[in-house]
């Protein structure tokens, strides 16, 4: 059996949702009560995002590097990290690393242009979408990359980091983050929600908006269940 490998704690609410999803969708497209072999990294998501705050990608590349040495020595067959944000490393670590690994930014982009979709408004943490993590990866498929403007993703990453990373959903930071993502969703005639954090499907649901919502986090884990069962 393939073991997968999960840098995770990013936060921790997204990681068990992985392992979760990991496991339910394996049983689902198999049909046989199989667990796949897991092998879960855990690193402080405090200390990571303050070496996001100080620019310290260095370490944070290092960090991850190391992880994957571990996951290399324990016999990996892919490796993936359960957070948007700290794919801003990915291209660096993946080039400096035998594990293959799968990247959630590309595999929402296949889904994405599969899907037909041209007008793509991300939000996630202040990181994700001040550092336009998947604009350049959108417009190479020809699709329109959105964001909220500057105050914007300031007040959205404050309704919902760090509760929700730890899977605390304070109903009315919902109410507020829906009511603000669908006027930005109208003034920029967006065709889809991309949700560019792995918690924020703990909180935005399909109903709560009237465009195409992009799961990065099902995404990616239906990318993880293809790579197994082929």
């Amino acid at each position: 059996m393939k073991k997968i490998g999960l840098i995770g704690g990013l936060g921790p609410a997204s990681t068990m949702a992985y392992y979760k999803g990991i496991i339910d969708k394996y049983k689902e497209k198999t049909g046989k009560i199989i667990h796949p072999e897991i092998i879960i990294y855990s690193v402080d998501m405090i200390t990571m995002t303050q070496l996001i705050d100080q620019k310290r990608w260095d370490v944070i590349i290092n960090q991850f590097i190391d992880i994957l040495e571990i996951f290399s020595k324990a016999g990996i067959d892919l490796a993936v990290i359960t957070s948007n944000t700290f794919h801003q490393v990915f291209d660096t670590v993946y080039s400096n690393t035998p594990v293959p690994m799968l990247s959630i930014v590309d595999e929402a982009c296949k889904y994405i242009k599969k899907s037909g979709l041209r007008r793509v408004l991300t939000i996630g943490t202040i990181f994700t979408m001040k550092d336009r993590l998947y604009t350049d990866s959108l417009e190479k498929i020809g699709v329109v990359s959105l964001l909220p403007s500057e105050k914007d993703q300031r007040k959205i990453h404050s309704l919902f980091f760090p509760n929700l990373q730890n899977s605390v959903i304070i109903p009315e930071d919902k109410e507020k983050i829906i009511t603000l993502v669908n006027q930005i969703i109208k003034d920029q005639n967006a065709d889809s929600l991309l949700l560019g954090c792995t918690e924020l499907p703990l909180m935005i649901k399909p109903d709560d908006i009237n465009i195409h919502l992009i799961d990065t986090m099902k995404i990616h884990i239906d990318s993880i269940i293809s790579y197994l069962t082929t």
